[in-house]
């Protein structure tokens, strides 16, 4: 494996014990520092991660700390994890990306959401990185600066807009009709006029 590999491997597996550990503290509310690493190592399990789980997780919770996502309280004696403001939105964030990744409805309601967005050359890496993550929910590129995507997806683009400090460059439209969208509906699997 190369090293573009081992580092994709590894941005990974430090997201997915992020988002462990701020879903255990999610779920627990307040929970004791020292219950963390069982509870994480318990939500990833399915992911076939076990080896040196809880340094992994209290360094986790140590990032987490740092970006302000978490906050550290001590109650008698015992040093708890709390979710803060920013810490919520980060979670509910990765909830909705990962909603969108995996449910798709049942029958599509016959109207495509249009992503535009006009972003300035300043805030290149912010564009390129909302470019990236477009594509990896499944996003299809139509131009540069315009996506489409044929199901709801208004809260995942409100909560990507917040987390990037973009809202006033980006724009969600609810369209009706394509003009030659027989690629769009073929790329979504979507059924034909």
């Amino acid at each position: 494996m190369g090293k573009v590999e081992l580092g994709a491997k590894k941005k990974k597996r430090n997201k997915d014990m992020k988002n462990a550990v701020l879903a255990t503290v999610a779920v627990a509310g307040v929970i004791a520092v020292a219950a963390i690493a069982p509870n994480a190592i318990q939500l990833l399990k399915t992911t076939g991660m076990t080896e040196r789980l809880r340094h992994r997780s209290m360094s986790a919770l140590g990032r987490l700390k740092a970006k302000g996502e978490v906050e550290f309280l001590e109650m008698d004696g015992k040093k708890y994890a709390r979710l803060t403001a920013r810490g919520e939105k980060t979670l509910a964030y990765a909830q909705e990306k990962l909603r969108l990744q995996d449910k798709k409805p049942r029958r599509w309601d016959r109207r495509y959401r249009l992503i535009i967005f006009d972003i300035p050359e300043k805030r290149r890496k912010t564009r390129e990185h909302l470019r990236l993550v477009m594509r990896d929910i499944g996003f299809l590129r139509i131009q540069d600066s315009a996506w489409v995507f044929p199901y709801d997806c208004e809260e995942f683009v409100a909560l990507l807009k917040a987390d990037l400090h973009i809202g006033k460059d980006v724009l969600y439209a609810v369209i009706e009709e394509i003009e030659n969208d027989a690629v769009i509906r073929r790329h979504f699997g979507l059924p034909k006029k």
